[in-house]
């Protein structure tokens, strides 16, 4: 094992966060194992949408199998790459549409999350805004009218009339324009009133139309017209000199869970227009992925393959057959790793806790090998195992080890200290019954 060089902030992210049982949101590059089919599928899509075309995925895997993680690269990815990327985790809250809002809550915390390579935390609307009328500024200047000169605000605001006049030919789009340019107009007069008042409309923070008409717009994002902005976002993204607009929607088995079938297909229907929009060439500079469990799609009785339409168009080819993989479809199935491949993980986690707390080694290689085969000799583990499990035992022996003054693996191993946990029942073998509490 060689020495690893890493930023502080980068192994401090990674070994609290999986020995939390969570996916760090930097840092993968250091960690990542076994999913270079994966990954590439993810970067074709990332080339197909910065060509003006779009992407559709489905990321399924049980908990604990690397699903999150994969949506975390994905974002990673296209941050680097220049993308602009929101994420929201569904929740009985947050839906694809709902009778109280929930929608509109999905929409908003996308929107709370948008992120750029330079606001990779959030929050994003507002410097991108303001980075494009700077931008707007530079080319004017470029062609020769200096700020200060008498044409150069009219030529600037030309510049904006120009990107936003194009947003009108889509849906919603004239409302979208109009309130583009009160941002200009809240910017050049130095009113942060009536800025704020725009980016309130952009974050979907109005409740009533009433209440935008200082905006001068007849409408308000809602939970029928949330899509619809995202796809005017996605366009705009270009415009702005970004490659476009990736979403990443986690947590749909909360779709699965809602009891009311009624409730349930009106998301199931939202969900699969989305997925027309996209897949039919609707949408220009749009990526949208869903990560789910299997039984949340599979199951024919409440999942996604409940609705007929969805089934027909999710459901895998039966040529694909013999372990054959077709990485051009609309699911990315998640296999758990293999032994092999979670071995190659825990070399990386050793090699980050040894750079983070500057010691050259903390376990042997042959004791690494002994941890491994005490995981794979759990019972069930051949089927029930998840990386989330492992990598979160693993951290822990090593800081038992490193934080306690003689303490080596075989006393702690062998004491019982770290007491390895046994693979769990799968939580997609849940009955209706554990659901109840969902039913709003």
């Amino acid at each position: 094992m060689q020495n690893m060089k890493i930023a502080r902030r980068y192994s401090t992210a990674i070994l609290k966060s999986m020995g939390a049982g969570v996916v760090p949101s930097i840092g993968l590059e250091y960690i990542a194992v076994g999913r270079k089919a994966e990954v590439d599928a993810i970067l074709t899509d990332l080339t197909d949408i910065a060509e003006g075309g779009g992407a559709f995925r489905f990321i399924v895997g049980k908990y604990g199998s690397g699903k999150s993680f994969l949506l975390q690269l994905a974002r990673n990815n296209a941050l680097e790459r220049n993308y602009l990327v929101a994420n929201a985790d569904l929740s009985p809250e947050r839906r694809l549409t709902g009778t109280k809002g929930q929608g509109l809550k999905l929409y908003r915390e996308l929107i709370a999350n948008l992120s750029t390579k330079a606001r990779p935390e959030g929050n994003a609307m507002e410097s991108l805004l303001q980075r494009w009328i700077m931008d707007v500024q530079r080319r004017v200047e470029a062609s020769g009218v200096s700020a200060g000169n008498p044409g150069f605000d009219q030529a600037v605001e030309g510049g904006i009339l120009e990107t936003a006049g194009d947003m009108q030919e889509y849906v919603y789009g004239y409302d979208f324009a109009r309130v583009l340019l009160k941002y200009w107009e809240g910017y050049h007069a130095e009113d942060d009133g009536l800025k704020q008042s725009a980016l309130r409309w952009l974050r979907g923070e109005y409740e009533r139309k009433s209440d935008a008409r200082e905006l001068g717009v007849s409408q308000i994002i809602s939970d029928d017209t949330w899509y619809e902005v995202i796809k005017l976002l996605a366009r705009l993204s270009q415009k702005l000199g970004y490659k476009g607009l990736l979403v990443l929607i986690d947590e749909s088995v909360n779709l699965y869970k809602i009891t009311n079938r009624v409730s349930r297909e009106n998301n199931y229907e939202k969900l699969l227009a989305m997925f027309n929009d996209v897949m039919q060439g609707r949408t220009q500079y749009l990526g949208i992925y869903v990560g789910g469990t299997p039984q949340s799609v599979e199951d024919e009785r409440r999942g996604l393959f409940s609705y007929e339409a969805l089934k027909s168009r999710l459901q895998t080819s039966s040529l694909a057959r013999d372990g054959m993989v077709d990485f051009s479809g609309p699911i990315i199935r998640l296999e758990t790793l293999n032994n092999e491949e979670i071995y190659v993980l825990l070399e990386h986690l050793h090699d980050v806790f040894c750079a983070h707390n500057k010691i050259d080694a903390l376990l042997t290689q042959d004791q690494m090998v002994a941890f491994m085969q005490v995981v794979a000799s759990r019972i069930g583990a051949e089927k029930l195992l998840t990386p989330r499990e492992v990598t979160r035992d693993f951290i822990s022996l090593m800081n038992l080890i490193y934080q306690n003054e003689g303490a080596t693996y075989e006393s702690v191993m062998g004491a019982g200290q770290v007491k390895l946990q046994s693979a769990k029942t799968d939580p997609d073998a849940l009955d209706d019954d554990a659901f109840a509490v969902f039913d709003l």
